[in-house]
């Protein structure tokens, strides 16, 4: 699918050089909402919904092919503000001045949150310290917790090892703003893949080495998006992938099996519930949250318009339910169940 993405890439680059060689010839779009070749940048954390999405997309639609292009957060926004990209799939919404230079140019800027995320924090299978507090998160990533025996005096495992996809992904700016406010990491947290200096189609390898490195080492702690884990074949999805152990993480002071959660769909929604009416969901749930969005500033009736509105609709937002997030646009029933009788 990869190789035929890139000959898909490949034609659509050499066909735009074409046109744009003749100074006499007018560029003429030929391309509908459900037709032609389209590029999309996308933060690698959600590959596999991406991935997804478009199967579905051009299996509607033969004659679509959405080239997507895998990049880090700061590659993405940049190629859109730059004009290389006019549809992409983030974490964030544009910026002020991101929105005066696309603007400048006569564009118009559609946005829509498409999802709540999960930050997943992961471990290896041998590691029984599956019980964290927000607190020991930021001490982690601080460096003031250095080993697991400060969270429990009696594990056998030593010096934590924390591991990051790339340097200037959204999880690292998710985790610094969130979580540590802004303090500088400690020695111990490392990134696994460097940041690339431009975007590749072929670059999807991230948060599947940082599941590769956890499952491999008892000491390391990793940070993934909730749909690089989630159980495939699970329907209800209420499991993960079982390489590794998904750390239960709770808002109090101390962590406790009734107070910890894990990053399932039911879970996000439940905290995004408590954050929007804390009175009648005063507990919250997994804590560690975050909207997703898609931005295009292509004209609308192009392909790049027909698959931000499928992503949108209520058959994409199934599909990103089945990933194991929280779609933003389809309901979620919370039922609260009393013991009184």
């Amino acid at each position: 699918m990869n190789q035929i993405r890139q000959a898909l890439l490949l034609f659509f680059i050499i066909a735009e050089a074409l046109f744009l060689s003749s100074c006499h010839q007018r560029t003429v779009r030929t391309d509908t909402a459900t037709s032609g070749i389209a590029q999309m940048a996308v933060d690698e954390s959600f590959a596999p919904i991406i991935e997804a999405e478009i199967n579905v997309f051009e299996s509607l639609y033969n004659d679509a092919a959405i080239i997507p292009i895998y990049a880090s957060e700061q590659n993405i926004y940049k190629s859109l503000v730059d004009d290389s990209i006019r549809l992409i799939m983030g974490t964030r919404l544009l910026t002020e001045q991101e929105q005066t230079i696309i603007q400048e140019r006569k564009q118009r800027i559609r946005s829509h949150k498409i999802a709540i995320d999960g930050i997943a924090l992961i471990t290896h299978k041998d590691n029984n310290d599956t019980l964290m507090t927000i607190n020991n998160i930021k001490d982690i990533m601080s460096g003031k917790i250095e080993s697991w025996k400060q969270i429990n005096p009696e594990s056998p495992l030593d010096t934590v090892a924390v591991m990051f996809d790339t340097p200037s992904s959204s999880m690292v700016r998710y985790i610094r703003d969130s979580i540590c406010d802004n303090d500088p990491f400690g020695k111990n947290v490392k990134a696994l893949s460097s940041d690339s200096a431009s975007a590749d189609i072929t670059r999807v390898v991230s948060h599947g080495k940082v599941i590769e490195y956890v499952a491999s080492h008892p000491n390391a702690l990793g940070f993934v998006g909730v749909n690089w884990i989630a159980n495939p074949v699970d329907t209800a999805n209420l499991s993960f992938i079982d390489n590794i152990n998904v750390v239960s993480v709770s808002n109090a002071s101390q962590a406790t099996p009734n107070n910890s959660y894990k990053p399932y769909p039911y879970q996000l929604a439940l905290e995004l519930a408590h954050r929007e009416s804390p009175r009648d969901f005063p507990t919250g749930g997994y804590p560690l949250i975050r909207d997703i969005y898609i931005i295009i500033t292509d004209p609308t009736g192009g392909l790049p318009s027909g698959f931000f509105n499928f992503i949108a609709s209520d058959r994409g937002q199934r599909i990103i339910l089945k990933s194991g997030i929280l779609p933003a646009n389809r309901p979620v029933r919370l039922i609260q169940v009393s013991d009184d009788f």
